[in-house]
């Protein structure tokens, strides 16, 4: 079985800051990491490892910097990484960069066969959920998003079930490998990197590929020129004036608290209690 596991290095999202003038994000000074969402998607793919064997393929397309989150990777059990890094891939949305990665899949692929791409379900930077989507569109891959869990794998057949969060309950879903998931968080919890792991890491030479290497044939579907999103405008939320209300339950039973809640809210939103009624006599 041989699985790559797409990820991304960000910004460490609890220590972002927006500039006050340019209203853009301040990324200098502030920690590189790998996406969060993405090392669920990397514990999945381990797990399967460890139970059928095969390789994991770690990939990433970024500046020269994100070597260091592939190496990261390799610590945890990662058997090989990409990093696809071009000055022609800057400024590429969620569009461009799911050409630029499904073709560097695509080569990697044609070195051995790929059976499942992992991906997080987000970053925590762009929070679109469309890179995973739309590598899976590109490649023709059976897209499974949002996988709480896998539950089976048949090797032989090329099949895999998962268990899917959906609205109102979970989707359990059979398909035929290859595939995409997109993993979701929470599902697993990421192993520690034994200390050997770490320095084999240290010394890893992860590839590099530029955009002849990865496979690109149009290269005006990536970077800037593939782009068509414009983001006009960044700005951090502004702080609440209000503070919360504080409710005391030490002399008072449950049910006069959460009346005396409800009536507190009906006083601040005078229209809210007429509105329930209308929809329930609906």
């Amino acid at each position: 079985m041989h699985i790559v596991v797409c990820i991304k290095q960000v910004p460490d999202s609890a220590q972002i800051r927006v500039h006050p003038v340019t209203n853009t994000i301040m990324r200098q000074g502030v920690p590189a990491i790998v996406n969060p969402y993405d090392l669920f998607a990397l514990e999945e793919a381990l797990r399967l490892k460890d139970q059928f064997g095969g390789k994991v393929t770690m990939l990433c397309m970024g500046p020269p910097q994100a070597e260091d989150a592939l190496k990261k990777c390799i610590s945890f059990g990662a058997d090989d990484a990409v990093l696809v890094t071009d000055r022609a891939f800057a400024g590429a949305d969620t569009l461009a960069t799911s050409y630029a990665l499904a073709a560097a899949v695509r080569q990697i692929s044609r070195e051995q066969k790929v059976d499942i791409v992992f991906t997080g379900k987000q970053t925590i930077d762009g929070d679109t959920a469309q890179v995973g989507p739309g590598i899976a569109k590109r490649l023709g891959l059976q897209l499974l998003t949002y996988v709480s869990r896998i539950a089976e794998v048949d090797i032989e057949n090329d099949r895999i079930t998962v268990e899917r969060r959906a609205e109102g309950g979970v989707q359990v879903l059979r398909t035929a490998m290859p595939c995409l998931i997109t993993m979701l968080e929470g599902t697993n919890e990421m192993r520690f990197a034994p200390l050997e792991n770490m320095i084999h890491a240290a010394r890893y030479p992860v590839r590099k590929w530029s955009k002849e290497a990865a496979g690109i044939e149009d290269i005006t579907k990536i970077g800037l020129k593939g782009s068509p999103t414009v983001v006009s405008k960044v700005f951090g939320p502004t702080p609440r004036a209000e503070k919360a209300l504080m409710q005391s339950v030490e002399d008072a039973s449950p049910r006069d608290v959460t009346l005396n809640v409800i009536q507190k809210i009906f006083t601040q939103h005078p229209t809210l209690e007429r509105d329930i009624l209308a929809k329930a006599t609906v």
